[in-house]
């Protein structure tokens, strides 16, 4: 097994984003770290085709992940949403026993500078935890008046710690890189899902998403010692927080002073959606134009 591995849980759409991501990480990869790849069994071949052949990766699917499960029945992605089935399938990556530690990455993630395993790894071997209260993010949505963002991530931080009767604060880590120990997935499993005769597919909802899952799972069972850091990569989580970031000086290369890498989160920024969209000219067109009030609106 070894001790530290990069994976990412992509799927057809975002294979043209996925190779932007192996691109950066080809270059600043400097202890040559592992990179998995899981997509559906039947998404290989596409993903081979635009990937090439010059891009180290290793490719497992996701029905193995789902395998590796004995409480699982066989397609129970298929009776899923897409987005829940595929946070149920990072989170069970662990039990393929290919890692002790995995740093959980999202298709729309970028590395902007040199890595290595010292910025997961502490130097006795725990893995660093990505925790903390998101006051800046929340302060941030209140001051352009997005509010019902902030209520919303606090009534979903209430729910998750309500499920295992903490006490305490809220903690977030809403933003890949997620440093993820099979310690603390395993502490999950046995200690909370086992005696409850539940699986992972069973809490993973719109309301308990496995970032939360993860951390309330640290917090309560203390499988590893809690050795805390800031998120490790600027996400954008809006077009409206890109804009108004960017034109007050933000860039790519001033990012690189404080985060290793960046998110352009897929749901406003479609540029690199592969294939043709589903939605109505019409629908797009409108898209367009509240994208652009948005850009306006960020020099109010």
């Amino acid at each position: 097994m070894k001790d530290l591995v990069l994976y990412c849980k992509s799927y057809r759409r975002d294979f043209l984003r996925l190779k932007r991501l192996l691109v950066s990480i080809q270059k600043y990869n400097v202890d040559q770290i592992p990179f998995y790849i899981s997509t559906p069994q039947d998404q290989c071949e596409e993903l081979k085709n635009i990937l090439g052949s010059n891009i180290d990766y290793h490719w497992v699917s996701d029905e193995s992940i789902i395998a590796a499960n004995p409480r699982v029945k066989p397609g129970i992605e298929k009776t899923r949403s897409g987005s829940l089935a595929q946070q149920a399938i990072k989170s069970e990556f662990w039990r393929l026993g290919i890692s002790e530690t995995y740093v959980c990455l999202d298709s729309d993630c970028i590395f902007l500078k040199a890595f290595g395993r010292q910025d997961f790894i502490a130097p006795d071997g725990n893995p660093y935890t990505v925790i903390y209260q998101n006051k800046e993010f929340f302060q941030l949505a209140i001051n352009r008046n997005h509010s019902k963002i902030v209520q919303n991530l606090c009534l979903e931080g209430d729910r998750v710690r309500a499920l295992f009767g903490r006490n305490e604060p809220n903690y977030y880590c809403p933003c890949p890189p997620f440093i993820w120990s099979a310690k603390v997935w395993r502490s999950l499993d046995e200690q909370f899902l086992l005696p409850r005769s539940l699986t992972f597919w069973d809490i993973s909802t719109q309301d308990h998403p496995e970032t939360l899952l993860y951390l309330e799972a640290l917090l309560n069972f203390q499988a590893i010692p809690l050795k805390p850091i800031e998120q490790l990569f600027r996400i954008y989580y809006y077009d409206w927080q890109f804009y108004l970031l960017r034109r007050l000086g933000e860039s790519e290369d001033r990012l690189t002073k404080n985060y290793l890498g960046v998110i352009y989160q897929s749901n406003w920024d479609s540029d690199l959606d592969l294939g043709v969209s589903d939605k109505s000219l019409l629908s797009r067109a409108n898209k367009r134009v509240k994208r652009f009030l948005r850009y306006l609106q960020s020099y109010l």
